[in-house]
């Protein structure tokens, strides 16, 4: 007997899905492929959301459909770091050739722009750069725009010269190599921000300016022969140098900075450790900086500016400087504490104080700055900005005290004080904590905020 056309369809197709009085589909069940909306969004909405994900993800879309075979060789911003590395390493292809075989895959697939590269070299031998060298080459070829680039091995190569190609960046980030030539960086006139770490410089930097005009912040950390590194920068806004032991860069606070607003000079160990050292008073710097707002320095720089005699105070103040934070500040150390206290003084507008106190060994004669905190003189000014204080790490020593017991008498604007022991103790914690909080105060509206060990 022959199978009726309805009879097939009602008994091969679901009920739900067929009307038997019809003897139609319900159209809403053709509907099998869903709308794709990722595809319709404009391109530049396509690769900012590219650009969010890992590089082997935004690969991994080439095989989406042939409108997205070759979308990621056209994104703007390849991020090749620490976690790439780690994961080509965990899938057992770490080696030299499949590490560089990689990298010129993505770059030579590349044929749009690349605004921002960023490429951490792991562990692992590399000639001289050479490969690097061509990366650069087809980078400077892309207008590059910001460039970070970090090798971990311990030797410090010379930088690959191909970066100095690059000539549009506006962003470099340098970590371990050396840098032989100072005009390789005068290239780059239209750099903004420069990132540098564990760099060592050339001898022949010392003999040439370099002109950075559009140089905005300049970071450096543990960079060696910084003395050679003489630079002018006239549009300089931000200012980092941290452990750098030979630091003549301080040179760049002989003229003034108009336009610096934000200094952090760390020197992370004592100035008699230092193998060069430029004798910069505070009043030169002090005066030079007319419209800082932050400043971040630690004890043995305070040691090494108060070297001055007389310190009292400066022909002009700092009135701009709002922000101050003090790290391993060691209260005990009267050329440090004397150093702090020029600043305090000559500083009319600070409303914000930071203190990262340093551990006072008992080898530590502390009787000449016990002395003058005790004496009449000790702050002859009163802080009228001063609005919130913050002391960290506290060993609840007596110059400790002193110097917080001298902060709340002269502050007669704090709103919040701040402060957290290192002592484990908990009797002796809060034998310290009572003796702070019946510290007169300057301030009826003074705050003491006291922070647990665990915080």
């Amino acid at each position: 007997m022959p199978v009726s056309i309805t009879h097939y369809q009602t008994s091969h197709v679901n009920q739900s899905n067929f009307d038997l009085l019809n003897g139609t589909y319900k159209r809403r069940s053709l509907t099998c492929v869903k709308e794709d909306r990722i595809s319709n969004l404009p391109e530049h909405l396509i690769d900012s959301i590219l650009e969010r994900l890992r590089i082997k993800d935004i690969v991994r879309t080439s095989i989406i459909s042939k409108k997205w075979r070759y979308t990621w060789t056209k994104i703007k911003v390849l991020v090749l770091d620490e976690q790439f590395s780690i994961k080509f390493a965990q899938n057992g292809a770490f080696d030299r050739n499949g590490f560089i075989n990689t990298i010129n895959h993505v770059l030579t697939s590349h044929n749009c722009p690349i605004l921002k590269f960023h490429l951490h070299i792991p562990n692992m031998f590399l000639d001289s750069y050479q490969e690097v060298d061509q990366w650069m080459l087809l980078l400077s070829r892309k207008s590059v725009r910001e460039l970070v680039l970090i090798t971990t091995s311990n030797r410090r190569d010379e930088h690959p010269s191909n970066v100095f190609s690059c000539l549009k960046l506006t962003k470099l980030d340098l970590k371990n190599c050396f840098i032989k030539q100072p005009l390789e960086l005068e290239r780059f006139i239209n750099l903004q921000t420069l990132f540098l770490l564990n760099i060592v410089f050339g001898a022949n930097f010392c003999e040439t300016e370099i002109n950075l005009p559009k140089l905005k912040t300049l970071s450096l950390s543990n960079c060696t022969h910084v003395y050679s590194f003489n630079i002018k920068v006239t549009n300089l806004q931000m200012l980092f140098v941290y452990g750098c032991h030979d630091s003549m860069l301080l040179r760049l606070l002989h003229t003034p900075c108009l336009r610096l607003t934000d200094v952090s000079i760390v020197f992370m160990k004592p100035i008699q450790d230092f193998v060069r050292a430029e004798r910069l008073t505070l009043a030169t710097m002090l005066s030079n900086l007319p419209k800082v707002r932050s400043l971040v320095t630690d004890g043995h720089f305070l040691k090494f500016l108060s070297a001055e005699k007389n310190l009292n105070w400066l022909p002009h103040a700092v009135n701009g400087l709002h922000n101050l934070l003090l790290m391993d500040f060691e209260l005990g150390d009267l050329d440090q504490l004397h150093g702090a206290l020029y600043l305090l003084r000559n500083s009319p507008n600070l409303g914000d104080l930071g203190i990262v106190p340093w551990y006072m060994g008992p080898q530590v004669d502390a009787a000449p700055a016990l002395n003058h905190l005790e004496s009449l003189n000790c702050l002859d000014y009163t802080l009228n900005e001063l609005q919130t204080v913050m002391i960290v790490s506290l060993e609840g020593s007596r110059p400790e005290l002193l110097f917080i017991k001298l902060l709340l008498a002269h502050s007669p604007s704090l709103k919040k004080f701040t402060f957290r022991l290192n002592e484990v103790d908990v009797q002796k914690r809060l034998k310290i904590g009572e003796d702070i909080l019946q510290f007169p105060r300057a301030s009826p509206k003074a705050e003491l905020v006291y922070l647990n060990l665990e915080l």
